[in-house]
């Protein structure tokens, strides 16, 4: 299969702006069965506070932005991992969607929100869900849950192949170094798909990137300005989990001895 990301700016608050802009990038796309979008793709990301959030934001279920990235999926028979600023009732969720031919597949909120974004987004709450799309099972991660190695395991211990990681990083290289170990460690690929340009004093860092179950970058973008790839992956390396003849990265796991984990700190 093939895996593709979109690194761009969205528009802060203008969705019909943000999708000319993506429109023309999808189309780079074209060939692809798996394309992933930045976080917060239909909203960007710096809002002035709360109630611009909110209006900038979408329902899940009524979504201008996911009925043009469905649009696409059916034009090209492909599936859309996208950030997407979720409305449910009056909460925010910084939210990733999946979405086919056949419509939205299935979301995940984010867990670990990062600085300011606890002033405006709810921590999610629908856990770490893993999608059986046919060829691949998907998980997907948002921007920030990058430095959270439990999130990654959780993951791939449900099935993951490909975990989809929509992104606004901007601290400079830290997640970038970081992705690709995550996908060694854990025997999957994983696409980044992060954001460019500045959004008041914040400045994002780009260089998305797709990395191979042996942490191999397949494909990487420059830190500045739109960019596009299209990477061909076999899927079944990340169903390979065997480290050595002797050794497998599930069956010799020893959970009993990694309580701490969900132990609160004294």
């Amino acid at each position: 299969m093939r895996l593709a990301y979109v690194q761009f700016a969205p528009a802060l608050a203008d969705l019909e702006a943000t999708i000319e802009r993506l429109r023309p990038l999808l189309e780079q796309c074209e060939g692809a069965d798996l394309i992933v979008l930045p976080e917060l793709c239909n909203s960007g990301y710096n809002f002035s506070g709360r109630d611009r959030a909110m209006a900038a934001a979408e329902q899940f279920g009524r979504s201008r932005f996911i009925e043009f990235l469905v649009g696409y999926c059916r034009k090209y028979d492909c599936h859309i991992v996208s950030g997407f600023n979720e409305l449910d009732g009056d909460s925010l969720y910084n939210t990733a969607v999946l979405v086919g031919p056949d419509g939205p597949l299935g979301r995940y909120r984010k867990l670990h929100l990062f600085k300011d974004e606890k002033d405006i987004f709810t921590p999610g709450n629908l856990g770490l869900p893993v999608f059986d799309c046919g060829p691949v099972k998907i998980g997907m991660l948002v921007c920030f849950d990058w430095i959270f190695p439990e999130a990654w395991r959780v993951l791939m211990l449900k099935g993951a192949e490909i975990i989809c990681h929509p992104a606004n990083l901007v601290l400079p290289g830290l997640a970038q170094r970081a992705v690709p170990v995550h996908a060694m460690m854990n025997r999957v690929f994983v696409v980044t798909a992060n954001r460019v340009g500045r959004e008041g004093p914040l400045t994002f860092t780009g260089m998305s990137l797709i990395a191979d179950p042996l942490g191999r970058v397949l494909a990487v973008a420059p830190q500045e300005g739109p960019h596009t790839a299209v990477v061909e992956i076999d899927p079944q390396q990340a169903r390979d989990k065997m480290i050595t003849t002797r050794n497998h990265l599930i069956a010799d796991r020893r959970p009993a001895e990694y309580a701490a984990l969900v132990e609160k700190p004294a």
